[in-house]
């Protein structure tokens, strides 16, 4: 079920919230909050049915409430003076009061012999298959870290862990790092990482472990694709307990260092599968990177044309900008290297006599200190 009201369209299934053109990036917390509010417009929703059932029950401060429906405004397009959409009944509670329509969702037929890829080879989504969590920036959650050691009292520690990624992490401007307080929800519970993906509207999940034996620790962590359950990455640290801060610090550093990279090459990798009718800024920017890190005209070329598209779609995207301005960078290097390539090979054709004599005039002649 699709909720429409004006421009806006609200898919709860895919976690969506699109406008007039555009997907509109939302977070997890404040999309579940809008979904309830819309599913319940028939009646006024006050404080603790909020929490209640948008918060699982947990003790929520009045600021932080109404700064999620402050978000939740502001993502379609409402405002407190203005309350169109979203109102606030003093002492009684909320309610949204926009036209809504509901809509069905049929399954759409796939056809995917219009898809035209550059490598045919590689598999193709159906438009209804782009799996995208929001535009823009990849969304990762960090999970709590495991404790399985047998002492209780080393939770701090594997928490540290985890809040120090979350933090480090969220330094990166490519990233979109979903806050602690949504991430740690899941701790001490058996989840599935498909699950997580979708109650929070990420498309990556670290998760990971903290094993303690003496003065040694051992940390597993790995990088699990949301959307299908496959690991991405994975690896261990082991360290002696020497300064338990240097070691977090250590271990966060040499995890946030993989896990960039990793995200980075699984974002090209996905947006290579995403037929090219369906890209948005960002799967156009992806596919361009993967051209661009081929190095060779003809990749470079189609580069420049996802490069391109990216701004085209968005002409507010700078990711795609700064692609380009790499492409005629790199562009001018290859033809550079290979210009000194052919002029290498006519050197060597030239024939073997191709030793000259300096003239007697051209000569240096001794100075004057020589001369004496």
């Amino acid at each position: 079920m699709e909720y429409v009201f004006g421009e806006h369209r609200l898919d709860p299934g895919r976690r969506e919230l699109c406008g007039a053109s555009e997907r509109i990036a939302i977070e997890p917390r404040v999309f579940d909050l809008l979904v309830y509010l819309v599913r319940n417009r028939d009646r006024v929703l006050s404080k603790d049915d909020l929490i209640a059932n948008v918060w699982g029950g947990r003790i929520v401060s009045d600021s932080t409430l109404t700064s999620h429906i402050h978000a939740a405004r502001k993502a379609v397009g409402d405002s407190g003076e203005a309350q169109r959409l979203i109102r606030t009944l003093p002492r009684k509670g909320f309610r949204f009061i926009g036209a809504v329509e509901e809509v069905e969702k049929h399954a759409a037929p796939r056809d995917n012999s219009a898809a035209v890829l550059e490598d045919p080879s590689r598999p193709t989504l159906a438009p209804g298959d782009n799996l995208c969590c929001g535009p823009g920036k990849p969304p990762i959650a960090v999970l709590a870290f495991c404790n399985w050691s047998d002492d209780p009292d080393q939770e701090y520690f594997t928490d540290g862990i985890a809040e120090d990624i979350i933090t480090a992490l969220s330094r990166y401007p490519s990233l979109f790092v979903i806050a602690r307080s949504s991430s740690f929800t899941y701790k001490g519970r058996a989840v599935d990482v498909k699950q997580v993906g979708c109650e929070l509207g990420v498309r990556y999940v670290l998760e990971g472990g903290v094993r303690k034996s003496g003065n040694r620790v051992r940390v597993t962590a790995q990088l699990v694709d949301a959307e299908t359950g496959k690991h991405i990455w994975a690896d261990r640290y082991d360290r002696d307990l020497a300064d338990i801060f240097a070691v977090q610090d250590e271990i966060t550093e040499a995890v946030t260092i993989a896990i960039a990279p990793a995200i980075a090459e699984a974002e090209r990798r996905r947006a290579m599968r995403i037929t090219p009718g369906s890209l948005d800024a960002w799967a156009a920017y992806q596919r361009g990177l993967w051209y661009f890190y081929k190095i060779s005209p003809d990749n470079n070329a189609l580069a420049q044309k996802y490069f391109q598209r990216s701004i085209d779609i968005d002409p507010n995207f700078a990711a795609g900008y700064k692609g380009l301005a790499s492409v005629q960078i790199q562009l001018g290097d290859i033809l550079g290297r290979t210009t000194r390539a052919k002029l290498t090979a006519q050197w060597k054709l030239w024939p073997a006599k191709r030793s000259y004599s300096i003239p007697a005039t051209r000569r240096r002649m001794p100075s004057s200190r020589q001369r004496g």
